[in-house]
């Protein structure tokens, strides 16, 4: 069977996009070029993130070319482009466009003040021409590519009303009566509210902005008692960096000298600096608030905490939420459906018996105010600052679709260990006390919560050597000491290898009364025998009653799937109000109990936890759990609190809510704007400004998802 084909995603800054109907195009034409699987275009970023086998970077930019826009790689270290210039470019214009169209409304407003005919023709000319050109020029690519968009229709509207005018004029001889200022005054308009929308998109990633900024440029290495200081590009693993009090640390690391308190709210979002000694990891751009810090290196780069922070924000604001399916298939039919209302507008007031100049100007009026922006800017612009301020508050949103289906989930499901406890267990009680010592060497290779406990109470006895160690995820352990076969782990391991556990049933039975987890050392050869039952308590982790209960509030279930005995995991459910119980399951177990709660979020920190996580609508990992959880999790927590459960959630539901509202106004401000104009209702000035304003109110809309806060 051949090899699969490696699938690789690469990430283009796209420029010259004005509305959704250009994203359609963009993506359009990417998807034609041979070995692209998928692209998907954000307006707001004006990015492109396309998935292909093999892909031909040059073949994708010629295609970008081609539609009209110009197309560049993104680097994933690379700096965000500087869009200043390009700002400034565009004030200038509308300063101009301002000035020299100011004349014109004033004869407009003032008769006796209104400039000759050749005077206004000047000014209206260099406005349509100079300052408009950028119409004509992004409008002409999409007409070349039969296609439209925003300036199309620009520059149809505003070119109408400049060359009725000049008609008038040329065949009359007089000053009243024009529409140059109309043609003006769109064009002023239309360039005003793209510079809002800039300004406004600019917002919008100030969040993900801070993040990338956080990171030091340069890092204090130590070669003995020498301190250099060099770029962070010459640093390497296993480097010695010196960091001093006040300083933000410039790479993930392990602490070899010193202690401090570290500050890592921007990554985590923790209130309060925690304190960090030899030993313990920290991550780059944490801030070392004191003490003096000789840190190991462990990750630099894009290996960083923060780069990786980084790429998960930019990966959710790269995709598609699912409800903007609707507004894509709109926009790519839009404009020329726009343009064939305009013409039958025309048509149709020349026909009741109307002027020429009167039906001209209503279908002007159709043209401008049928704007698709809005509809292209409404899902991504949320997306950006809903998950851009969630990961400033220590939730990673993964994706799109990962943040529509936390908003709708009904149930939520825990693990227990680790996740409702502090997955730090302690062994409470071992009968026979003579067994912890066999218990001891079988659990010397494994790296489950329970095996510490039993290690850290053995620590002081002698243990014998333990071979041909084996894990049975979500049963337990095995290994030979001399010539016996030893097991130790749940009861349904004790089943699987016919052991009688009634000898051990009574002090199996207090302990599980007692609310302590259950497990059995056995002997499976020379000859199947029971030899020991140990209680295991854990601490239920601070604040996770009060977030069982706030998510009560939010009008939610909670689950809890354990592999963990019956007793145990219903003593800790009583103290934490939990609805429903699922225990002694195995991790397949799980992913099948997580199937049947749809639509449900899953939220664990092990691995075995992975499938639930996988099988869940939204599966939610929490901080400080194993990377096989982080990747497989649509949510990751990078704090172990369950408060951040709801928190994840509400933000979730803030953004789809923004979403919705942003996709509404859209379609209703063309359903209403469109049929005003063409009966005649909206002089084009007036639809020029609507038009203009439209995809405005829709960011502005958006960014109010700033003020959103945690619920606890």
């Amino acid at each position: 069977m051949p090899a699969a084909t490696p699938t690789q995603t690469i990430d283009l800054a796209i420029t010259g996009m004005t509305c959704a109907s250009c994203v359609s195009r963009v993506e359009k034409v990417l998807t034609r070029v041979p070995g692209v699987e998928a692209a998907a275009v954000n307006l707001a970023t004006e990015r492109a993130r396309v998935t292909a086998n093999h892909p031909d970077l040059q073949a994708l930019i010629n295609a970008v070319h081609k539609a009209g826009f110009t197309a560049a790689e993104i680097r994933p270290e690379a700096p965000p482009r500087d869009t200043h210039p390009q700002d400034r470019t565009d004030l200038i214009h509308l300063i101009a466009a301002a000035v020299l169209s100011s004349p014109l409304l004033l004869g407009m407003a003032i008769p006796a003040l209104m400039l000759p005919a050749p005077a206004q023709c000047a000014l209206a000319s260099i406005i349509q021409f100079w300052l408009g050109a950028r119409f004509y020029k992004a409008g002409w690519a999409a007409a070349r590519a039969l296609s439209g968009n925003m300036d199309l229709l620009v520059a149809l509207g505003t070119t109408a009303a400049w060359g009725l005018s000049t008609w008038i004029w040329l065949t009359t001889g007089h000053a009243h009566g024009l529409y140059f200022e109309s043609a003006a005054l769109l064009i002023t308009f239309v360039l005003f509210g793209k510079w809002l929308e800039a300004k406004a998109k600019r917002s919008t990633l100030t969040a993900l902005a801070a993040l990338t900024k956080l990171r030091p440029a340069t890092a204090r290495l130590l070669t003995g008692t020498t301190e250099t200081e060099l770029p962070i590009g010459r640093i390497r693993h296993g480097d010695l960096i010196v960091v001093r009090p006040g300083e933000r640390i410039p790479v993930d690391g392990r602490i070899v000298q010193g202690s401090g308190a570290i500050d890592a709210s921007m990554l985590t979002g923790e209130s309060l600096p925690a304190d960090h000694t030899v030993g313990d990891s920290v991550a780059a751009a944490s801030i070392n608030t004191d003490g003096h810090l000789v840190i190991e290196t462990t990750a630099i780069g894009a290996e960083t905490m923060l780069a990786r922070i980084v790429r998960l924000v930019q990966d959710a604001q790269a995709t598609k939420a699912p409800i903007q399916r609707l507004a894509d298939k709109t926009s790519a039919v839009f404009v020329p459906v726009v343009i064939g209302i305009a013409v039958v507008t025309l048509a149709a007031w020349l026909v009741a018996g109307a002027a020429p100049a009167t039906a001209i100007l209503n279908a002007v009026s159709v043209l401008v105010i049928a704007c698709p922006c809005a509809l292209g800017l409404a899902t991504p612009t949320a997306i950006m600052v809903g998950t851009g301020m969630a990961a400033r508050r220590g939730i990673l949103i993964r994706d799109a679709q990962a943040l529509e289906r936390a908003q709708a989930v009904q149930t939520v499901a825990f693990d227990k260990t680790g996740t409702l406890t502090l997955g730090k267990p302690s062994l409470a009680r071992i009968v026979p006390a003579e067994a912890l010592a066999d218990a001891a060497a079988l659990q010397a290779g494994s790296e489950h919560p329970l095996a510490e406990a039993v290690r850290v109470a053995a620590k002081t006895i002698e243990k014998p050597h333990a071979e041909n160690f084996r894990a049975m995820p979500g049963l337990g352990v095995a290994a030979t000491i001399g010539d016996r076969h030893l097991i130790l782990g749940n009861i349904r391991l004790m089943a699987e290898n016919g052991i009688d556990l009634a000898p051990l049933t009574p002090d199996a039975a207090a302990m599980t009364e007692a609310g302590h987890t259950v497990s059995y050392l056995a002997e499976t050869a020379p000859q199947p025998r029971a030899l020991a039952v140990l209680g295991f308590s854990d601490t239920i982790k601070p604040g996770a009653k009060q977030a069982i209960e706030q998510l009560h509030r939010m009008g939610l279930r909670t689950v809890m799937l354990t592999g963990d005995a019956e007793g145990a995991a219903r003593a800790v459910a009583a103290q934490l109000g939990i609805d429903e119980v699922h225990a002694g399951i195995l991790p397949q177990g799980k992913a099948e109990a997580v199937a049947a709660l749809h639509p449900v979020a899953m939220v664990g920190d092990g691995i075995n936890d992975a499938p639930a996580l996988a099988a869940a609508d939204v599966g939610i990992a929490m901080g400080g759990g194993t990377d096989v959880a982080m990747e497989t999790a649509g949510i990751t927590l990078m704090r172990g609190e369950l408060s951040l459960v709801a928190d994840a959630i509400e933000v979730s539901r803030r953004t789809v809510r923004k979403i919705r509202q942003g996709l509404f106004w859209a379609f209703a401000y063309n359903a209403l704007g469109i049929p005003l104009a063409a009966l005649g209702y909206l002089s084009p000035m007036v639809a020029g400004a609507a038009m203009a304003l439209s995809s405005v109110s829709v960011v502005c809309n958006a960014l109010l998802l700033r003020r959103w806060r945690p619920l606890t």
